[in-house]
């Protein structure tokens, strides 16, 4: 199927199929597929935190874009197929493990106060680490044991959700490193995707400065969402900080409130 020539439908058009926190899942143009539409809200702490920061929707749907791509482009099986426009991608569409899959390099948040672990310590070893997807039980952290005893994934699709974060995080921390930003830890989620009989595991939801945590090399400066978590200010330029790196937003351009205008 060519998914670059599929029609495009207005959002008022659309069936919803989900909406969460930071997006919205619409019914896609053709079967199989969904459109991941990007918005501004700005949640922390399960959503007891919450504004509108005009133009993150923007910025976290080419910055998820350039990722995905990337990682496509590599051979990491993601659900990403293209983007439609400024907010909205173009997705396959997966059945989603309730899991999230949080990659550590540096400490810092849950972690540092967890085990008494000073923020910016260097991990021994990247760890990865499971928690079980609902905002009812504020995202619980679980065992293997746990993820195989309820069902959630077998024993084989953890070490293949485990080899794929691995892979994520190798890319991602040179990726970042080259930009001159340090990739502390980041959650990831996945998805199966069914071929027929065939399934296999792939990289779903978005990867943007909402998902990761990222420092500036040279100052340790934050550019994530601890900016807003911690009542740090400064969201918006630090996601295009982050984008003008990538080489997404132009050098030389500021980042107008009606939301960026990105390099095409």
């Amino acid at each position: 199927m060519d998914f670059n020539r599929t029609r495009y439908t207005p959002m008022n058009r659309r069936r919803r199929i989900y909406e969460g926190k930071a997006k919205v899942l619409f019914e896609g143009p053709e079967p199989g597929t969904l459109i991941q539409h990007f918005k501004d809200d700005a949640t922390a702490f399960n959503a007891k935190k919450h504004e509108i920061v005009d133009g993150k929707g923007v910025l976290n749907n080419r910055i998820s874009e350039f990722i995905f791509q990337n990682l496509n482009d590599i051979g990491v099986p993601t659900h990403f197929i293209r983007r439609l426009n400024m907010r909205e991608q173009l997705i396959r569409e997966v059945e989603i493990i309730p899991l999230e899959v949080v990659v550590r390099n540096v400490a810092a948040g849950s972690l540092s106060k967890r085990l008494g672990i000073e923020e910016g310590t260097q991990l021994p070893r990247s760890i990865i680490e499971f928690y079980y997807k609902s905002d009812k039980l504020d995202d619980p952290m679980v065992s293997e044991e746990h993820i195989t005893a309820f069902g959630w994934a077998t024993p084989q699709e953890i070490d293949d959700i485990m080899a794929l974060a691995i892979r994520v995080n190798d890319f991602l921390s040179g990726l970042f490193l080259g930009v001159g930003i340090r990739l502390v830890d980041f959650k990831m989620e996945t998805g199966r995707l069914w071929e027929g009989d065939m399934m296999r595991i792939v990289l779903a939801d978005e990867i943007s400065p909402d998902s990761c945590r990222l420092w500036d090399i040279k100052s340790n400066d934050k550019m994530d969402k601890d900016r807003f978590r911690r009542d740090l200010g400064g969201l918006i330029e630090a996601y295009s900080e982050v984008a003008r790196r990538l080489g997404i937003l132009s050098e030389n351009e500021s980042t107008p409130m009606g939301g960026p205008r990105l390099v095409q």
